[in-house]
């Protein structure tokens, strides 16, 4: 049975330095018992905090970075290297300074990509991207953590609210109309998000506090209140994202 933790601490610095910790660790344990770690990180403030507190961390050297697999929960379809680029900005925050190998580092396409700008064959390639690191029976790896920020207006990857109702079945989306700009997206789908044993909802702010708070109520219509891990909820919040969030019984 999958658990749920909402867990605060006291400001956004701490929190980075909180997520990075146990993001070391979950990596550590799992190139233990596997070999290898599969993560989807995300982008936003809050995500460039925790990578960049990742390559200051001692224990990070314990990683094997080239037998890390790094995937991307959505992306903003622009040009390689634009700056509004999820993939651009961890690449500055931490993933240019490590070993990692090239190969095993999954950006979303690009819209001067192999497919143009044609989003909607540009996230069916990721699709096949993923299914080909699945192996056979499955559509997706086991991802070890599976890292999403919380829009203010409740959204995660770019999947928003009354918008498209989690963007269907399939492995991944185009977004042609995201009402947060630029409008053409590629995201993971809820149902491929909510494969993964750990689902981590990372929120710092007060401009978070109303959307954390309407999640962890239940307010279904919130596309954060339906991500969930097959064993693991982890809400990491700091104060602030926690203003609104239901007081433990």
């Amino acid at each position: 049975m999958s658990e749920t933790l909402v867990i605060v601490v006291p400001d956004a610095d701490i929190l980075a330095s909180s997520v990075a910790a146990r993001l070391v660790v979950t990596i550590i344990d799992a190139q233990a018992e596997r070999g290898a770690a599969n993560l989807v990180l995300t982008g936003g403030r809050i995500a460039a905090k925790v990578l960049r507190t990742v390559g200051e961390l001692p224990a990070a050297q314990a990683i094997d970075w080239g037998r890390v697999d790094l995937w991307w929960g959505d992306e903003r379809f622009l040009p390689s290297g634009d700056p509004e680029r999820n993939d651009t900005q961890a690449r500055g925050a931490l993933l240019d300074a490590l070993p990692l190998d090239p190969a095993r580092v999954h950006p979303m396409p690009a819209s001067d990509g192999p497919d143009g700008d044609d989003v909607e064959a540009a996230a069916a390639r990721y699709a096949r991207e993923l299914a080909a690191a699945a192996g056979a029976g499955s559509e997706v790896p086991r991802f070890d953590v599976l890292m999403l920020g919380v829009g203010e207006d409740g959204h995660v990857a770019s999947i928003f609210p009354d918008h498209s109702h989690d963007y269907g079945d399939g492995t991944t989306s185009a977004v042609h109309d995201s009402p947060k700009p630029p409008p053409t997206r590629i995201t993971l789908t809820m149902p491929t998000i909510r494969t993964a044993p750990q689902v981590w909802l990372v929120a710092a702010g007060t401009d978070k506090a109303d959307a954390v708070g309407a999640a962890l109520t239940g307010t279904k219509q919130l596309p954060a209140a339906s991500a969930a891990g097959t064993e693991r909820t982890l809400w990491l919040l700091d104060q602030a994202a926690a203003a609104n969030a239901p007081a433990k019984s």
